[in-house]
């Protein structure tokens, strides 16, 4: 917010964003070839020195804008806002990127045990599948950055990506308890399908992320973004704990099917959340 000006923010914050799927995608190739190959000592290891490498890139390039020049200051002055905390519409939006986060939780946490367990895939097409599905993410945020950055339209984009991992995550919750009623779990066919409505889904509910905090921090203003963020990193977080405990309850009580429609309807119930599509709207936040 404070070194792009607006037409730039959704392509920067997307790009910030691409930092998750790139790290998982190098995660999923890296350390399941580590701990087969050696064990859990060289995993470890290994996420320390990535660890190691991502505190001296901090060292070397975070660095405060420069706001002495007579522009910056006048851009802060009239960037005054009232608390995210007292702004509805913040809080919209800050749920609904915390329920959509939900369904890319599970693919996270849970895509590599459902494959071995369900299908009884080999660690090598798991780890493949997984990757593939955090490229296309790191692909489809940096063009839907650019995308809505020269559209304007992160609220549309927003909502169908909502509409789309609804039915995306519905299909596969479909397919995967007709395959297991049928018995067909294990077959070429099944598991190629499920592989590749995986990979939809996956990018489908991984690929806003840039675009719906970019529009969060739009509304908060430049003065109010810490706020704004931090409350929707809490709620993301929130999520991110109570995803796996939910999947893994889900599991256990009903199946797998069972969890991939429970995400889609976490998927259906942020699309009245997130703001509603204006020909024009205000960028700035109510002022107080």
């Amino acid at each position: 917010m404070a070194w792009f000006k607006e037409g730039e923010r959704g392509l920067a914050m997307s790009i910030r964003q691409t930092a998750v799927p790139g790290g998982y995608a190098l995660g999923a190739i890296v350390l399941p070839y580590l701990a087969y190959t050696y064990g859990f000592v060289e995993v470890f290891t290994a996420s320390a020195l990535f660890c190691l490498i991502a505190a001296l890139f901090a060292g070397f390039w975070l660095y405060e804008p420069d706001f002495s020049s007579s522009a910056a200051k006048k851009k802060q002055s009239m960037e005054t806002s009232a608390s995210p905390l007292k702004d509805l519409r913040v809080w919209r939006i800050v749920l609904a990127i915390g329920l959509l986060c939900a369904p890319q939780f599970a693919i996270l946490t849970y895509a590599a045990v459902f494959f071995h367990d369900f299908s009884k895939m080999d660690i090598t097409l798991i780890s493949t599948t997984l990757a593939i599905i955090q490229v296309g993410a790191i692909v489809s945020r940096i063009w839907s950055g650019r995308w809505t950055d020269k559209n304007k339209n992160r609220r549309a984009y927003l909502k169908t990506c909502a509409w789309l991992s609804t039915l995306t995550f519905l299909a596969l919750g479909t397919l995967v308890s007709a395959a297991g009623f049928y018995g067909l779990s294990e077959t070429a066919l099944a598991s190629g399908l499920i592989i590749g409505v995986m990979i939809i889904a996956g990018i489908s509910v991984s690929a806003w992320h840039g675009v719906a905090y970019t529009e969060l921090s739009t509304l908060a203003g430049a003065s109010r973004v810490g706020t704004a963020l931090a409350i929707g990193n809490t709620c993301v977080f929130v999520v991110l704990f109570a995803t796996p405990i939910a999947a893994s309850s889900l599991m256990t009580h009903f199946s797998w099917g069972v969890v991939w429609l429970a995400a889609a309807f976490c998927a259906l119930l942020t699309v009245p959340l997130f703001p509603r599509v204006e020909k024009s709207y205000a960028l700035a936040p109510r002022s107080t």
